[in-house]
């Protein structure tokens, strides 16, 4: 098994796998916690808008899903703002503007081509060098806006009258843990594709909740189930040469129907 990464692509794979995995339910607890799970899908079919953006006008893509997905952020706080009663439309305006958008552009492009499906669905080979550089700077911004925050991010959850009232700065937060989750769809749409980003903001972090444990210990248990899926997701997508991003989400969703088993045994005893 280890044959395989003699392979730079490979490697590379492994890498931005690692970031996923860790990033991905950092950023997730807080979207569970705030019954905020669309906010994944949303931004990552802004993201697509970008990504088609920059297939159409020749720059590299990456930017374009990392401007759209911030630019889609943004917007989803305001329309909340606008809709307050009924804040959940704000997703869905985003959403079909960002598949709108690319459906558009895609036309306009002339069709599909491989590096776009790659976009979609994940590919282990397409991750090159830049990619990398890219995914780690964002991962690194994640990751120290999460230690940094994590505490106030919390309280908001579950209680965002009370932050503010406490002096917490409930906007801007709201705001930056949005952008924060479109960082995260950026980070992981070249492993588990954009249209499975979602699953992985989610998934973990629903299976370790189910454990009971603390939210620390929750946020630990649920990267460590986001590496197991995405390590073998990884190994089993190179040898059954499938997509990495479904084999990653079904492993995912498989810890999670485990989780549930076993809980449901203990119950019965």
């Amino acid at each position: 098994m280890m044959e395989i990464f003699q392979y730079e692509f490979m490697q590379r794979a492994f890498i931005a796998g690692v970031m996923v995995a860790i990033t991905c339910p950092l950023i997730g607890i807080f979207i569970v916690l705030r019954r905020l799970s669309m906010i994944g899908d949303t931004l990552s079919h802004a993201s697509l808008a970008g990504i088609a953006a920059g297939m159409l006008w020749g720059f590299y893509p990456f930017w374009g899903a990392l401007m759209f997905s911030v630019v889609g952020a943004v917007a989803i706080e305001k329309l909340r703002k606008t809709f307050s009663k009924y804040a959940e439309i704000s997703n869905s305006i985003i959403l079909s503007t960002g598949i709108g958008l690319a459906v558009v552009m895609i036309g306009l492009a002339k069709g599909f081509n491989t590096d776009l499906m790659g976009y979609m669905f994940g590919s282990i080979a397409a991750v090159n060098s830049q990619d990398i550089y890219i995914m780690g700077t964002l991962s690194l911004i994640i990751i120290i806006s999460v230690v940094i925050l994590h505490k106030k991010l919390f309280y908001i959850a579950f209680d965002e009258e009370g932050a503010q009232i406490s002096g917490i700065a409930v906007s801007f937060l709201n705001m930056y843990l949005t952008i924060l989750t479109g960082l995260t769809v950026v980070v992981s749409m070249r492993i588990v594709g954009i249209f499975m980003v979602s699953s992985m903001l989610v998934v973990p972090v629903a299976a370790a909740i189910q454990t009971g444990k603390g939210f620390i210990k929750t946020i630990i248990i649920s990267v460590l189930f986001a590496l197991i899926s995405v390590i073998f997701g990884l190994i089993l997508s190179y040898y059954l040469d499938i997509a990495p991003g479904g084999t990653i989400v079904l492993l995912s969703v498989a810890i999670l129907l485990g989780v549930l088993f076993i809980k449901a045994v203990r119950k019965g005893k």
